[in-house]
């Protein structure tokens, strides 16, 4: 069922909608830019000239670094790091979406038009896609979850509702142990 996916869909994919294989040519990540992301995790505001006193590196070095990791789609949007909460779309829940093979880029299209869709990934397993959606409340849930039905390509949709979070998104265990290699 999955062979009408691109292998990036319409919602996740690169500036260049030809660059089916950007993730992959992402650069890697290598001790000093660990170093470096953490530094920015704990103080987001700081300087380059901070960053470089505080690591022990030069400020160019820094300001390249930065750059790269910018340049590169190594770091995401700003936004990425917003609670949507903030926004009023307080309730988090993920859908299970089911695509008709004929149709599944314009599915994907229409998601991508609903500013309630955060993320979509294409999975394996039950469904085709796991779609991320942020709501004001259930009644504002069953608008969009109607939205997505009426997408066209979307057979079927299951959600789950999210009642807290336990682990929060969090990539600094991975980043000190690279930063420690």
């Amino acid at each position: 069922m999955r062979n009408h996916l691109p292998t990036r869909c319409a919602i996740c994919a690169a500036s260049d909608p030809n660059d089916r294989e950007g993730l992959r040519r992402m650069h890697s990540i290598d001790a000093t830019d660990a170093r470096l992301l953490l530094a920015l995790d704990d103080d987001p505001q700081a300087s380059a000239m901070a960053l470089s006193t505080r690591l022990g590196l030069a400020r160019n070095t820094v300001h390249a670094r930065l750059r790269r990791l910018e340049d590169g789609g190594t770091l995401g949007a700003h936004s990425r790091r917003l609670d949507t909460a903030a926004l009023g779309r307080g309730l988090l829940a993920f859908m299970t979406l089911s695509l008709s093979q004929s149709e599944g880029s314009q599915a994907t299209a229409a998601l991508a038009a609903i500013p309630e869709i955060v993320e979509v990934l294409a999975t394996t397993g039950e469904g085709d896609l796991l779609v991320r959606v942020v709501a004001v409340d259930t009644a504002d849930l069953y608008r969009v979850t109607e939205a997505v039905l009426a997408a066209p390509g979307v057979v079927r949709a299951s959600t789950s509702i999210a009642l807290v979070e336990v682990v929060p998104f969090r990539l600094a265990p991975l980043l000190h142990e690279r930063a420690d290699r």
